[in-house]
């Protein structure tokens, strides 16, 4: 057994890419059976040279000990035991002459020093970024998920690399059958539970097709939270054949998230879809709806090429907000409609740019008129916040003695909440020497929306604004006019878009002022849209 501990040593630096000398491996057991009867006394005396042969290939990169470590009782004590690993493994690369190892080495031991610190002192630890040694058993009282990971990625993409052989091979199209092959992901689960008894796994399937079966709600989120699972495992086998382990050890995370997720929806617990993570072609930020309708492609083969990719990834970004907007909703169908949108917008953008590589012609293309139903969410703000952004002022009045080129201007607002002693004020910079000046300044103002309070602002007051002209050394800032922004429409929207008057008293000064108020989802209901473009149709080329 000491011997084939050592083997996996060599294994591991193999792995790595490390040089091993197998000359002086031992002879396999079926070689050094005829020999025991005759010589058995020479047998440990070959054994123990290959032993200290392969010792030090492993002892620069992998603090790993012959025998393994016992398992500990307590938290404190499997930590102790850890760092003492390291610290030992540190001497052991400065006798060696390896400093940066031993720098590593000593780095990581001051990190298990702050954790016991921290333990001890009853302060919450992050065991999941502490290194794990080698061969020791998970810390007590906490999942060996983190721990042994690294130890099974090779396992699992492994897996990952059957599951897509499979698929490929299969007449069926990718895209198409995602739904389908996430039904093969418990069957791989099930190895995971050797301590169950052969009796007990029998009701559980019963059990949870029985659940699946009344609550159609159920059975999307499965699909959804396997379909992304197995893109995520795709993904890391992907990576790993591009030699990148990181990206791969990275998805592969992900995925075991979304595979605790499963197993939740699974047992009938509800699942926060909030939390699922995007999809990996996901990008962050605004989209720009942009129509095509009155668009006439160039005769030259490069920009036909160039406008058909633009419009396909346009309308592949737009389906993944939709998607995003959907998943904060938890609407589970409509988030999974949008998905495979937008693997069609993905896959038809790779047989275009397949075709471009071979130098074909573009191929036929039409458009069709598709009209979508959205809901219009601002996921990147809080729900304890809304935005007020003031963009700009037009034909803004001039205070007496001053011509409307020389308006130095700036806008100062009001917002009372959560009372009018305690109102949000704050002003945008000054702009000078225009009466239409440019502000597009951002505000951020706390808000408590099941506050009767701020329900009582937005139904009644609203944000008041005022316009100066600003005063120089000796002189004051001057009002020129104010303006006032209803919020009741913020019950069914989640943002208003208004060009104000400016008013002096009572009386329209010609004045305006654009303004722009946001709110992460509506108070009350959904924000829905209803969106038509013109979806961009590669005809399939003929035979």
């Amino acid at each position: 057994m000491r011997i084939g501990k050592r083997f996996g040593a060599v294994l591991e630096a193999l792995e790595k890419g490390q040089p091993v000398d197998l000359s002086a491996m031992p002879l396999a057991p079926e070689d050094l059976k005829p020999r025991q009867p005759s010589q058995a006394p020479t047998a440990p005396s070959v054994i123990p040279p290959a032993v200290e042969r392969v010792q030090p290939v492993m002892a620069p990169d992998i603090p790993a000990t012959p025998v393994a470590p016992t398992e500990s009782q307590t938290v404190l004590d499997a930590l102790q035991q850890r760092l003492n690993k390291y610290r030992e493994a540190g001497i052991q690369a400065r006798s060696g002459g390896d400093e940066r190892k031993a720098r590593m080495h000593e780095r990581i031991a001051k990190q298990y020093q702050d954790a016991i610190r921290a333990h001890r002192a009853g302060r919450k630890v992050n065991f999941a970024e502490l290194p794990v040694p080698p061969g020791f058993p998970p810390i007590p009282g906490l999942e060996p998920t983190m721990g042994v990971e690294e130890d099974s990625v090779a396992a699992t993409l492994a897996a990952a690399e059957k599951l897509a052989s499979a698929e490929d091979t299969g007449p069926a199209d990718e895209d198409e059958d995602e739904g389908e092959p996430p039904a093969q992901a418990p069957v791989a689960k099930k190895p995971a539970r050797p301590a169950v008894p052969s009796s007990q796994p029998l009701p559980e399937p019963k059990a949870s097709s029985s659940k699946e079966s009344p609550s159609p709600s159920v059975r999307e989120q499965l699909a959804l939270l396997e379909a992304r699972k197995l893109q995520y495992q795709r993904a890391a086998l992907q990576a790993k054949r591009s030699q990148d382990l990181e990206q791969a050890k990275a998805h592969l995370r992900v995925a075991k998230c979304l595979e605790a997720q499963i197993i939740q929806a699974r047992a009938g617990r509800p699942v926060d879809l909030s939390k699922v993570p995007s999809p990996l072609t996901d990008e962050e930020g605004d989209f720009i709806l942009i129509h095509h309708e009155d668009l006439r492609l160039s005769q030259k083969v490069e920009e036909v090429y160039a406008q058909l990719q633009k419009m396909l990834l346009e309308q592949q970004e737009k389906c993944l907000l939709f998607s995003k907007q959907f998943m904060h909703q938890g609407n589970v169908a409509e988030t999974t409609r949008f998905e495979k949108l937008a693997q069609d917008r993905r896959k038809q953008l790779e047989i275009l740019q397949l075709a471009q590589a071979q130098g074909l012609d573009p191929p036929s293309h039409h458009f069709e008129l598709k009209t979508f139903q959205t809901v219009r969410i601002f996921s990147e703000l809080n729900s304890t916040e809304m935005h007020l952004i003031i963009v700009r002022g037009m034909n803004l009045p001039a205070p007496p003695g001053v011509t409307p080129d020389d308006l130095d201007a700036f806008v100062r607002f009001e917002f009372h909440y959560p009372n009018s002693d305690q109102a949000q004020k704050s002003k945008t910079a000054v702009v000078k020497n225009t009466n239409s000046p440019e502000f597009d300044q951002l505000f951020k103002l706390n808000i408590n929306r099941n506050h009767r309070g701020f329900k009582r602002v937005i139904q009644s007051k609203g944000i008041k604004f005022e316009i100066f002209h600003k005063g120089s050394f000796f002189r004051s800032d001057k009002l020129v006019g104010t303006a006032h922004l209803k919020l009741e429409r913020l019950e069914n929207e989640c943002e208003i878009r208004e060009i104000v008057e400016v008013l002096d008293g009572r009386k329209p000064t010609g004045g305006k002022l654009e303004v722009k108020v946001r709110l992460r989802e509506p108070l009350s209901g959904q924000d829905v849209q209803m969106v038509t473009e013109n979806w961009l149709v590669l005809e399939p080329r003929g035979l």
